[in-house]
């Protein structure tokens, strides 16, 4: 089993001091990965922060500073972006951190986001499918000819194309999401889950994606400080029997030093450099 942290990217944790420390660290730790999360803007009465830096401006500050850990999004909203120019982005990014992005991608899910970036918020699913689809052309394709429904691009070269096959894994617990995922995506990434929940998912996955080019991941909610790390224990040798490949903690500190000490401690629990 692979392990990811998130980054100090939101709330009163984040700032660029410590997302390049957290980066460090992560690497230092032996985590594999690196993490950030994506909304543009959010109404006033959310229960998710507002204060969040740009998911692949703080990648690209995290990579600069790091050699070796993978960098992700969990999960990067597809609707929200032109196809065209995110591929550019993120291929770009891929390219100058050597080939080391991960991308999680998703529909999104808060409406009043949509409505302000005048985006229907009833088609994020099919201009989900079609912006993963107009991804690869771009990045397989020398001259790129896509056409869908919300998506047109003919005739153009859109370079730097990365140099590898970037991966996406698809983020979501829903049926569609699932779907998603065994159709077009290198990995499914699960949020939240318990472990009873996750095995019949992942023995219906596996029946479609049987090979070790696609990787089972979860994302949860865990703080070396104030979670229950017996009880996580427990967990991890239950998820590892249900086939996942790949954890993503998110801590919950609200300052540098207890986040970084959170890390610590899930570094413990994850015994990462044994």
């Amino acid at each position: 089993m692979e392990f990811g942290i998130h980054l100090p990217q939101y709330g009163r944790a984040a700032d660029a001091d410590a997302i390049r420390e957290a980066a460090q660290q992560a690497e230092a730790l032996g985590f594999h990965d690196v993490w950030v999360s994506d909304h543009i803007g959010v109404p006033e009465r959310a229960t998710v922060s507002a204060y969040l830096y740009e998911p692949l401006v703080t990648l690209t500050w995290a990579a600069a500073v790091t050699t070796r850990v993978r960098l992700g999004t969990s999960v990067l909203v597809v609707p929200y972006r032109h196809p065209m120019h995110l591929a550019k982005e993120l291929a770009s990014l891929d390219r100058l951190s050597g080939g080391r992005l991960v991308v999680g991608v998703g529909p999104g899910w808060l409406p009043e986001e949509f409505e302000a970036l005048g985006v229907p918020f009833n088609e994020r699913g099919r201009r989900t499918d079609e912006g993963i689809a107009a991804l690869r052309a771009c990045w397989d394709q020398r001259v790129v000819d896509f056409v869908g429904e919300t998506v047109r691009i003919q005739g153009m070269r859109v370079e730097p194309r990365p140099g590898r096959r970037i991966p996406i894994w698809v983020g979501g617990v829903s049926g569609r999401a699932i779907r998603r995922a065994v159709d077009v995506g290198d990995g499914w990434h699960a949020i939240g889950l318990g472990p009873a929940d996750l095995r019949p998912l992942i023995a219906a996955v596996r029946h479609e994606r049987p090979g070790d080019d696609f990787t089972v991941s979860l994302r949860v909610t865990w703080d070396g400080l104030v979670s229950d790390l017996d009880k996580h224990r427990q967990e991890l040798d239950e998820y590892r029997a249900a086939g996942v490949q790949h954890i993503m903690a998110a801590p919950t500190q609200s300052d540098r030093d207890g986040w970084m000490r959170s890390v610590e401690r899930l570094a413990q629990l994850f015994e990462l450099g044994r």
